[in-house]
């Protein structure tokens, strides 16, 4: 991984427009990566208790990453919050403690199986505990009183998504209403709130799944291996490719078999389908998803299929 606080590269005719005298001209790449400097600084500034949420999913180390970059040479002035829902790929959690032992960070993990053992939180008849993230997400915000949570949420991954400001709004109980979101001309953000509430902020809001997977190819981001082609053992169910496993799959007429597949994100190995896939480098990926007309969660999560609004109710009771 290329280290972090580099300066954004200029481009002239010859190579060189600080000495040329050639117009001070931005890549896309540079560009969104600017604006998500800005946000993250904006908000460090306004905000007493930020939290970043780190799953070690691509979009999360990107926007580590970005988070680093916006502080350096100084430390990251705020931890790292991960929902684990007890299902979780186990090549992605090491790849989350790999990461945080290797940049000495602050992480703060809630369990949802912790919910469950204390009788909180009840085991769903499908197996999935993607749905149930949302009471251990809004309780450890409370209790740690995080007032700026941020989030690797982007626009194009899902109409509810894409109706969410840079700034979110979040009431006393970590709800999300469409009608108080704010208005951001100009790149002006509204962080104000009132005692008990909290805004969630996407710095990765404009940018798109091609944009992170070349931003990880520029900047040599480590990712787990599982976003990689690999042989796994996968059943079919409801058009996806699911691991087996003790979360409640294969059912009866449901057949294992070893298949060579990658995932595009990553999240409960429940409702987390892999696609069949050759691609073992960052180009070939970049390839594959450069022809692709799915976003990744429309291909492969069968939490946002449960209904038209599945992700919005979600987001509604607190969800990201």
């Amino acid at each position: 991984m290329k280290p972090p606080g580099s300066p954004l590269r200029c481009h002239g005719a010859d190579g060189d427009a600080l000495l040329s005298g050639a117009p001070y001209v931005l890549s896309h790449l540079e560009v969104l990566e600017s604006e998500s400097v800005h946000i993250f600084r904006e908000a460090a500034g306004e905000f007493e208790r930020p939290v970043l949420m780190f799953s070690g999913g691509k979009d999360s180390a990107v926007m580590l990453h970005l988070a680093r970059k916006a502080f350096a040479p100084a430390p990251m002035p705020m931890p790292l919050l991960h929902v684990d829902t007890g299902h979780n790929f186990p090549e992605v959690l090491a790849y989350r403690d790999r990461t945080v032992a290797r940049y000495g960070l602050r992480l703060h993990v809630a369990s949802v199986q912790d919910y469950i053992d204390r009788g909180v939180l009840r085991e769903r008849p499908d197996g999935t505990r993607n749905p149930l993230q949302t009471v251990p997400l809004t309780e450890s915000i409370q209790e740690l009183r995080f007032d700026a949570v941020f989030g690797g949420g982007r626009r194009d991954e899902e109409k509810a998504r894409a109706k969410e400001r840079v700034f979110s709004l979040r009431d006393a109980f970590s709800q999300w209403d469409p009608r108080r979101q704010r208005p951001e001309l100009w790149q002006l953000y509204n962080g104000r709130h009132m005692p008990g509430e909290h805004v969630r902020v996407f710095p990765l809001s404009n940018w798109t799944e091609l944009d992170i997977w070349q931003y990880i190819n520029q900047e040599e981001i480590e990712l787990p291996e599982i976003y990689f082609a690999h042989k796994r053992e996968v059943f079919r169910r409801h058009g996806m490719w699911l691991t087996a496993g003790s979360w409640g799959g294969p059912q009866d007429g449901e057949t294992v078999e070893q298949r060579t597949v990658r995932y595009r994100t990553v999240g409960d190995m429940s409702c987390t389908g892999a696609v069949d896939s050759d691609a073992l480098t960052v180009e070939h990926v970049i390839a594959e998803i450069t022809a692709s007309r799915l976003s990744e969660r429309g291909a492969t999560r069968a939490d946002d299929q449960l209904s038209a609004t599945a992700m919005e109710d979600r987001k509604r009771d607190g969800y990201f």
